[in-house]
């Protein structure tokens, strides 16, 4: 991610963008050190603004134009010299001057060019002074012709060195130098053959391949674009004595030392060139010192140093050797640097006030010193007229106390052996007050953290000082934060937000004062918050790139997606939205890296992502079958395309022509990176290999078959697996086993030789030959003995390996004995345990399952129990076992139980049947438990003895319990019943109340499981209606509007209290009554309250009401119900005035604790209403 910085763009108040302020942030620097420039409505003399260079090559073919462009108050006059005298431009048809300029157009065409050649100077004059250009060489370009001369052909050994020699003629500017054929083909150049600078070819050492007769070389002159050619050059390369082998030689330069002198900020040039067989290398250091890598390049095979811009760092020794396996020589080459003039200073324009004093300055340097000379106004400054405010001292001028019309232009001339540098300079004295050059109410725009640079140009003379406000207050002073330059610019290093706002600067002489206002605006910066991300995308997918921007509300972003820092394809696939670009059926021209590019008319900010389109890797190419043996070949393959995804292994399969032809086997992998396998091979097997490529898409298609590739028949290398013998019936054995493939078989003829024999009985083994069958039936066998059995492959080349021996079990039958000793322990009313003796094994006739134990309930002990018939029940004891437990056994119950023994063919007889009771244990349930006739004060109970007495039931237990409003339970009562009792009536019940009842059987071993009922006492209907009547007594409604008329003048007198800033003494009197009706108020709803009670939020007496709806007797109550003058809300018609008093509003049940806050006097009032 990177961003560049702009300079802030320029606007108007008004918003509207100013052209111009789009540069970098390089050139608005550089205008803080430029020279200052005169308005043109003020007198000025002559500045060059535009001149032609001092070499000028001119094209005979094209008119000569001269360039000479100045400035001026008045505008200047131009005038010519050539050659050092005044040339009269009026008197040459050919020559003429543009109009306000003073550049020359010659027309050459007829004419002979040579005679406009020499050299120029442009002279721009006004009142005010005189300036001078350049001295401009003008040159004709010259293409001449190359000299006739016979080539001779070369004929020269194999190995030995050759040079063949261009010399072009010389041109101006020098020709270019190539060398080609006679087809125009350019001849190759590398390490053995080469060109040197001046064009000639070198061949280190000439092989067969360099004869022919059809080396030419070219020469082409830039200026004119034409090219010459030399006659072609014959070569011919003998072999029948060839050179033999030698250390290097130099070929260019010769001899061991050299020298070369090179201009300061020219390009120095070192060739070297040798030859020698084997080819020598060449290398390039510097004695006592490094080569400037930043400026150096080695060109045409490392036998050119080149090193631009040449400081006199460069100069030294500089070591050139050519090396090959048979020795080496080198070649010192000492480099000088010199330098033309070159400018430390420059002299800069002065404006001066009268009586003002200023300096001029020409400080140059060169190689060797240039020296210096003075003009004005292009006289040398001995010979101009005497000036006592002025004082030459080499390169500086100093003009003290100047006066008005001493205005001048001062030529500086520095010259040495190698060039020279003129400048022209003006003094213009002037007295002017202050002007601003900035246009007013400019608005500067920065990104927070950059650079901020408001300018403030300004003239005057004497020249202003400039001092900066912000907010036309706090003053500006160079600092920390702050930098004011020369030419009025206020610097911010690092603005920030805080910086934005008005400022204001201020250009002061002793002329005048003048100010000028402009705006700075911190925006904040363009940034990327989540960057494109890397992606990995299959061809034939989809990829999504997101670029989420953060950039100041005030600027306008445009985003933009580049493809390889180029514009993206032109196709509908290519979908870009908001801040995401979607590319749909990615194909593998869609690779390459995806920059996001977000810019705003202050900054911008870029990222860039990666798309690799990946796919399955092509099938592997050119299999090759090698190193063939009977056990083993190798094969070779070449890898297909990878798409970008490495390849993670070879999957190599085969095909066996012969036994199943068309079925390709999984055979081996091997890693990715190798692209051979040595592979094990089976006899008797035709073989063909192909391979799969698999990366982390997928398996490639498969490779083309290999070659067939066939082995000879062998005997058997293995035996059928899965061997096992078991018989189908009692009196056979059956054999079974899984048949070799055709591939397993080694060879024709394959058959299984079957051996058996009884185990542990001294007897042969029997044996048989069975073909294409998987099985083999051995009849007459006894009853379930076990055999050892053995299978082994046999073809027509031998047997198989030793087969292994399994053992299996002639066929079962069904078990001729029942166990017996069969006896039954309880352990308690509903578990039994069963013991017997197992039956033996020769009686089992077959593999032991297990032993299955049937029981069946036959009757209960209790007499009164219903008796009938009950299914009977089994349970399964895996292996030998002799004994089990018997669950869920029904109590107090009469059992019947028998045993027999299982194998895989059935069970065996039943074991003598055997009877068991289990002991009493608890009833279950009562049957039902009803509430019946519930009264003010009792309720009946009545309910039915259990299903299942388990036992002799001996009665029953109650127990039950009162439950409130909020489902909490009361002290629990008991009650005995006797087991005959199925009915009873509880008295003494509070009214209105819930009860919970539990009621359960019982026998001697204890209660059974409870049966639970809930009901509801009677609601005494007597008070409910001695509280209606009371709310339409007249005596009660007079009460109560004497208690809201007192309540009414208790408000007026609080608010008048509180208006006052009094308060109203409450708490002394809800002390002195003890009211609990009565709670103190809350200032913050407008009731009285000044202090806060602890039991404000306490629910009151007599308030609570059951869910019901009935009401409730209880020794805690203390409502107005007791006392026949107060209830739950039913007191009056609309309820309201006595919800206020009982302390419970009408929607207690949604409003929590607000239900019971103290009753404010204004609901009270409202109640009436």
């Amino acid at each position: 991610m990177w961003s560049l910085i702009m300079a802030p763009p320029i606007r108007d108040k008004n918003r509207k963008c100013v052209p111009g302020s789009g540069a970098l942030l390089l050139l608005l620097l550089s205008h803080l050190t430029s020279a200052l420039e005169v308005p043109l409505d003020l007198p000025q003399p002559p500045t060059i603004t535009l001149q032609s260079p001092k070499d000028y090559i001119f094209d005979p073919r094209e008119n000569i134009i001269i360039h000479c462009e100045a400035k001026g108050k008045p505008h200047p006059s131009f005038s010519w010299t050539r050659n050092g005298t005044h040339f009269d431009v009026e008197k040459d048809s050919k020559v003429v001057m543009k109009p306000g300029s003073g550049t020359l157009v010659i027309d050459i065409s007829g004419e002979k060019a040579e005679a406009y050649e020499g050299t120029y100077q442009c002279t721009a004059h006004n009142e005010h002074g005189t300036a001078l250009s350049n001295k401009i060489i003008i040159r004709q370009s010259r293409s001449p012709l190359w000299s006739k001369e016979r080539n001779e052909a070369f004929t020269v050994q194999k190995g030995a060195p050759l040079v063949l020699q261009c010399r072009p003629p010389a041109g101006l500017p020098p020709p270019v130098i190539f060398w080609m054929d006679n087809n125009f083909q350019k001849l190759p150049l590398d390490k053995r053959v080469s060109q040197a600078r001046n064009g000639d070819l070198y061949f280190a050492n000439v092989v067969p391949e360099d004869s022919r007769p059809d080396y030419i070389c070219y020469a082409r002159f830039p200026h004119t674009q034409t090219i010459q050619q030399k006659q072609p050059i014959s070569v011919a390369v003998l072999e029948n004595n060839p050179g033999q082998e030698h250390s290097p030689g130099l070929m260019l330069p010769q001899g061991a030392f050299s020298h070369k002198m090179v201009l300061r900020g020219e390009t120095l040039e070192l060739e070297c060139i040798a030859e020698g067989l084997p080819t020598p290398d060449i290398t390039w250091e510097k004695e006592g010192g490094e080569l400037p890598t930043n400026r150096l390049a080695l060109q045409n095979f490392q036998k050119t140093l080149r090193i631009s811009d040449v400081t006199d760092s460069d100069a030294g020794r500089y070591r050139c050797s050519a090396s090959n396996r048979l020795g080496s020589t080198h070649h010192i080459i000492n480099v000088t640097v010199k330098a033309a003039p070159y400018w430390v200073s420059a002299p800069r324009n002065l404006i001066l006030a009268p009586n003002e004093t200023g300096i001029l300055t020409c400080r140059v340097n060169g190689q060797p010193k240039p020296k210096i000379r003075w003009f004005v106004n292009g006289v040398p400054v001995e010979n101009a007229p005497e000036d006592r405010s002025r004082k030459v001292d080499d390169d500086t001028v100093i003009l003290s106390n100047v006066q008005s019309g001493t205005s001048a232009v001062y030529q500086c001339n520095a010259s040495n052996e190698f060039g020279y540098l003129l400048a022209n300079a003006f003094v213009n004295v002037l007295a002017e007050p202050p002007r601003v050059l900035t246009p007013p109410n400019l608005v500067y725009q920065v990104i927070s953290n950059n650079l901020a640079l408001l300018h403030c140009a300004s003239f005057g003379s004497p020249i202003p000082t400039i001092t900066w406000f912000k907010d036309s207050q706090i003053s500006i002073k160079n600092g920390e934060h702050y930098v004011i330059h020369e030419n009025g610019t206020l610097e911010i290093h690092v603005a920030q937000p805080l910086n934005s706002g008005k400022y204001t600067c201020i250009a002061t002489n002793n002329l005048g004062i003048r100010e000028n206002h402009v705006f700075l605006e911190v925006k904040e910066p363009t940034r990327i918050l989540k960057q494109p991300e890397y992606r990995v995308v299959q061809r034939g997918m989809s990829a999504l790139f997101e670029c989420k921007v953060k950039h100041d509300p005030s600027l306008i972003p445009t985003m933009t997606w580049l493809k390889d820092n180029g514009e993206l394809p032109d196709h509908e696939r290519f979908l870009v939205g908001a801040d995401t670009l979607t590319i749909s059926d990615v194909t593998d021209g869609d690779e390459g890296t995806y920059t996001c590019m977000m810019n705003t008319s202050l900054d911008m900010d870029s990222a860039s992502a990666m798309l690799t389109v990946v796919e399955r890797p092509d099938p592997p190419t050119e299999l090759v079958l090698s190193d063939q043996t009977e056990k083993s070949v190798r094969l070779t393959w070449v890898h297909g395309d990878e798409h970008n995804s490495p390849t993670q292994k070879f999957l190599i399969q085969f095909e066996d022509l012969l036994h199943q032809p068309g079925v390709w086997v999984n055979m081996t992998e091997v890693a990715g990176t190798v692209s051979t396998a040595q592979l094990s091979l089976s006899p008797y097997v035709y073989y063909a290999f192909r391979v799969l490529a698999m990366n982390r898409i997928g398996y490639s298609e498969p490779s083309q078959p290999s070659n067939q590739y066939r082995t000879s028949p062998a005997a058997p290398e293995e035996n059928p697996a899965d061997v096992q013998g078991r018989g189908t019936m009692p009196s056979n054995l059956v054999i079974t086993w899984t048949q070799l493939t055709g591939f397993q078989s080694n060879g024709p003829g394959l058959e299984y030789k079957v051996q058996w024999r009884q185990k542990d009985v001294d007897e042969d083994w029997s044996s048989k030959n069975a073909a294409n069958v998987s099985e083999l039936v051995v009849p007459g066998t006894p009853t379930y003995v076990p055999y050892e059995i053995k299978v082994q492959a046999v073809n027509d080349y031998g047997e198989g390996p030793q087969p292994y021996t399994v053992i299996g079990y002639s066929g079962e039958d069904l078990p001729l004995s029942a166990p017996e000793s069969v006896q039954v322990m309880i352990h308690n009313s509903t578990v039994a345990e069963v013991h017997w003796e197992p039956v033996p094994f020769s009686l089992v006739r077959g593999r032991l399952l297990g032993y299955k134990v049937s029981y069946r309930r036959e009757h209960g002990l209790n007499k009164a129990e219903e008796q009938g018939e009950q299914p009977e029940q089994s349970l399964t004891f895996p292996g030998n076992r002799s004994e089990g437990r018997l669950p869920g056994l029904q109590p107090y119950s009469v059992y019947n139980i028998s045993i027999r023994v299982l194998n895989n063919k059935g069970e065996g007889p039943a074991s003598q049947s055997k009877t068991f009771e289990t002991p009493e244990g608890v009833p279950g349930p009562p049957s039902f438990l009803n509430v019946e006739t519930p009264s003010l004060e009792s309720v009946t109970l009545q309910w039915g003895p259990p299903l299942q007495n388990n036992g002799r039931l001996v009665g029953y237990t109650l127990k039950y319990q009162p439950v409130n409003d909020t489902n909490e339970l009361g002290p629990p009562q008991l009650a005995e019943f006797l087991a005959n009792q199925t009915t009873f009536t509880l008295e003494n019940l509070n009214s209105s109340m819930r009860y919970k009842f539990y009621l359960s059987a019982k026998t001697i071993k204890g209660s059974g499981p409870f049966l639970t009922e809930e009901a509801v006492t009677v609601v005494n209907t007597s008070a409910a209606s001695r509280q209606v009547d009371i709310a339409t007594q007249g005596w009660f409604i007079g009460l109560m509007c004497a208690i809201a008329l007192l309540i009414l003048v208790l408000l007026i007198v609080c608010f008048i209290k509180r208006n006052k800033g009094g308060k109203y003494p409450v708490k002394e009197k809800e002390d002195a009554h003890q009211d609990p009706e009565i709670q103190p108020m809350k200032e913050d709803d407008g009731t009285f309250g000044e202090y806060s009670d602890t039991e404000d939020h306490k629910p009151l007496k007599g308030s609570r009401t059951p869910s019901n709806g009935t009401v409730r007797r209880d020794e805690s109550d203390d409502s107005l119900v007791d006392y026949g003058e107060g209830g739950d809300g039913q007191f009056n018609e609309d309820g309201s005035f006595i919800g206020q008093y009982s302390g419970k509003k009408e929607k207690d049940t949604h409003e929590g604790n607000e239900s019971s806050e103290a009753p404010s006097p204004v609901n009270a009032m409202n109640s009436f209403v």
